[in-house]
């Protein structure tokens, strides 16, 4: 077994303790088994509406505690055991691995971090990954106008990659002119300040009067729901790809069955587990192809990045992700 040792170290990752408590902890981690890869993490990203939602446990969460959180790692191989083939010591891999110092995964687990893609960048392979399949799943075609409600980080790379499907124009709306100007900085066309503007009449005017051909719904808040439905256009898709914290109450008979709407759910899960085919590719596929995308400069992931912590300060990164949302978009956690 190359590199293998049978050996216990202590590591440190970060639990959810209780809810609304974030604290760094050590932890035992084994030596890796022969199918397993032991790996060094250098980078994890925080992914802002998923995790703070189960640490405030609200609807649709397990509300079970403790949680070990994250499924953003980017890192260096230190051993490998012999079932492993493809990868060795000394490869840069990403895994859907936690926030933790380091972790072990299967070969098929992992992915390659192309030499051109920081650790950083890699990172942001599987919020990538989340918001392909929903843009997929929107059937996007050239000349289509996409309307993306949400720019947090899935809602920001929903939209970049609306735009490079072929969606024209990319309407942004947020509550937040500092996430707006991202969105504007990475391409979007218009962007909507919930807050201060009308988004009816703003998007009646972007479109010509017709809604948008497509909206992403990237909030999670169900109220966001029926706005959805009210500003896509006649016989429209909507795709719901923030996971609903609650109930949403909806006219359907309007919104939707008049109007010919298609009401699309895209949940990471709602995917097919061993080969893509067209509209519904695999994670693995998905994720492979978001770092070349990142490698090739067609996805800005650095633009959304507002600070690198260390994990000693992880409970600060989380206070901020809760409680400074006009200030902060992404949060990647350091390891060194």
């Amino acid at each position: 077994m190359v590199g293998l040792k049978v050996s216990v170290s202590r590591e440190r990752r970060v639990v959810f303790r209780q809810r609304g408590l974030v604290e760094v902890e050590e932890f035992e981690l084994g030596a890796p088994t022969e199918g397993e890869m032991l790996i060094r993490t250098r980078s994890t990203l925080i992914s802002p509406g998923t995790e703070t939602a189960f640490l405030m446990a609200l609807a649709n969460t397990s509300g079970e505690f403790p949680q070990y959180p994250g499924y953003s790692n980017a890192g260096l191989v230190e051993r490998v055991g012999n079932a492993v083939k493809e990868i060795h010591v000394g490869d840069r891999v990403v895994s859907h691995r936690p926030h933790a110092s380091r972790v072990l995964a299967r070969e098929e687990e992992t992915l390659r971090i192309p030499d051109a893609v920081s650790y950083d960048e890699a990172s942001f392979f599987a919020l990538g990954s989340v918001a392909l399949q929903g843009v997929r799943k929107g059937k996007v075609e050239l000349g289509d106008s996409v309307l993306v409600v949400g720019q947090g980080l899935v809602g920001n790379l929903a939209l970049q990659l609306a735009k490079l499907s072929g969606g024209t124009p990319v309407i942004g709306a947020d509550l937040c002119d500092y996430r707006l100007g991202i969105s504007l900085k990475v391409g979007a066309d218009y962007a909507i300040n919930l807050s201060r503007d009308n988004l009816d009449e703003r998007v009646g005017a972007i479109t010509e009067g017709r809604g948008a051909s497509v909206v992403i719904e990237a909030t999670g808040s169900p109220s966001a729901i029926p706005t959805a439905l009210t500003l896509a256009s006649r016989y429209g898709r909507v795709i719901l790809l923030g996971s609903p914290r609650g109930d949403s109450t909806v006219d359907f008979y309007t919104y939707v069955h008049r109007k010919g709407l298609q009401i699309v759910g895209a949940h990471n899960s709602t995917r097919p587990r061993y080969e893509s085919t067209h509209g519904a590719w695999t994670i693995r596929d998905d994720a492979k192809l978001v770092l070349r995308l990142i490698e090739e400069g067609l996805l800005n992931v650095r633009a959304l990045v507002t600070s690198k912590m260390s994990y000693r300060e992880a409970t600060e990164a989380y206070r901020r992700l809760r409680e400074s949302k006009d200030e902060t978009i992404g949060v990647i956690i350091d390891w060194e």
